[in-house]
């Protein structure tokens, strides 16, 4: 329990509680724990190394005042502060452990250092707050506003800010490591150097945000917002060997290729059995490519047939690329042309995938055409009298020059890479 001299002189005013501390230096920790002072207006008096613990402040509709007090060192284990006004008040290396400091005003309080260890900011006002190399534990910050907040160097493990206000936050070197950040709002904040390790980044919004740096390793990324953010040299492993990348939003996909056997045989497996095909879908034109379908299945390839609804992020030729860069070889329909002129435009001077042309009847493929017999990859143009034959033909005209050219095109790498590497 409190000791009633002390509770008793706080409650005379903070002119006259000053006065008694500066009169006795050699009490260092006034005995305040559990103290009852809801209502009191303790505004700039000296609480520096005062045991609060258990205390009852709180806030604003109950008249507690706590703003530009000075608590350095204060142990407030336990107290209660819910909407209490600590803005400006000086709580560095405080003890603030199980406090409930629901909806509390700490705009511009000095938390430097304090040790917030399952204490609750749900709803709290920090802006500007100075939370620099503070020790945060199992602290629940959900909707809290902390724009502008000196977060540098924090230790931010297994914290609850999800929908708080983060903007233009300087968490650069904070340990955040399993934070949740689900909605946060984190616009211009330095996040550099950072440890977001097991961090959930749900709807998070990092526009024009740094993570330069940011250790990334297992966090959740999902419909992140991320226009303008700098992000260079984030880290994806747990310990060594380093490994950086540059997006957050394939982080997680190279760490599965990297380190998952199933992922890498399901890759390998796409990238060496899928074939594009190309052409006009017209009832006539369609009945064509679907049949050739078929029968690319029938020997074990896996076909995508370019016919379906385009995203709407993304234009015709961007999609058709990312698929060809998938593909071990494309199929190109040139026969009564449409989109296919632009869809080879993207595809064969960017890149070196093997393009096996068909041709129906005698016609001449469309003028532009004759551009892309300079690319190596580009096949000589199979000629065909109908379905049928083109399907009887398929293996020896279409699929065996095609799977040549993958072969030619793999030595030829095979050979650049060992001249690159081959000892000077």
């Amino acid at each position: 329990m409190a000791n009633d001299e002390h509770v008793a002189m706080l409650k005379k005013g903070v002119a006259a509680w000053n006065a008694w501390r500066e009169k006795n230096p050699d009490i260092r920790r006034p005995d305040l724990i559990g103290a009852d002072l809801n209502g009191a207006n303790v505004t700039g008096a000296d609480l520096r190394g005062a045991d609060l613990d258990r205390a009852d402040l709180r806030g604003a509709h109950l008249g507690a005042h706590l703003s530009g007090a000075h608590l350095v060192g204060a142990q407030l284990r336990y107290a209660n502060l819910k909407g209490a006004d600590l803005r400006g008040a000086d709580l560095a290396g405080a003890d603030i452990r199980d406090a409930d400091l629901k909806a509390a005003r700490l705009g511009r309080a000095n938390l430097a250092g304090a040790r917030l260890i399952r204490t609750s900011l749900i709803g709290a006002k920090l802006t500007g707050a100075c939370l620099r190399e503070a020790s945060m534990w199992d602290v629940r910050l959900r909707g809290a506003d902390l724009a502008g907040a000196n977060l540098r160097g924090a230790r931010v493990f297994t914290v609850d800010l999800s929908w708080a206000n983060l903007r233009g936050a300087d968490l650069s070197g904070a340990e955040l490591k399993w934070a949740d950040l689900k909605g946060a709002n984190l616009v211009q904040a330095n996040l550099a150097q950072a440890d977001l390790t097991g961090a959930t980044l749900v709807e998070t919004n990092l526009t024009d945000a740094d993570l330069t740096g940011c250790r990334i390793y297992g966090v959740a990324a999902w419909g992140v917002k991320l226009e303008r953010t700098k992000q260079q040299n984030l880290v994806i492993t747990d310990g060594e060997p380093k490994i950086t990348v540059d997006n957050i939003e394939v982080a997680q996909f190279v760490y599965l290729m990297l380190n998952n056997q199933k992922v890498r045989d399901v890759i390998e497996t796409i990238t060496s059995k899928v074939v594009l095909i190309l052409g006009r879908f017209t009832d006539e034109r369609k009945a064509v490519l679907d049949a050739l379908r078929e029968k690319l299945r029938e020997r074990d390839y896996l076909p995508i047939l370019f016919d379906f609804a385009v995203p709407a992020t993304r234009d015709i030729t961007e999609t058709v690329s990312l698929l060809a860069r998938m593909a071990r070889f494309i199929i190109a329909d040139l026969t009564d042309p449409s989109s296919i002129p632009k869809e080879l435009e993207a595809i064969v001077p960017q890149l070196a995938v093997p393009v096996q042309p068909l041709l129906e009847g005698a016609s001449r493929p469309y003028a532009m055409f004759n551009d892309y017999w300079k690319y190596d990859w580009v096949l000589p143009v199979y000629r065909y009298e109908g379905l049928e034959p083109l399907l009887a033909a398929l293996a020896e005209k279409v699929i065996a020059p095609a799977e040549g050219k993958v072969r030619a095109l793999e030595e030829r790498r095979r050979m650049i890479e060992a001249e690159l590497t081959k000892p000077q």
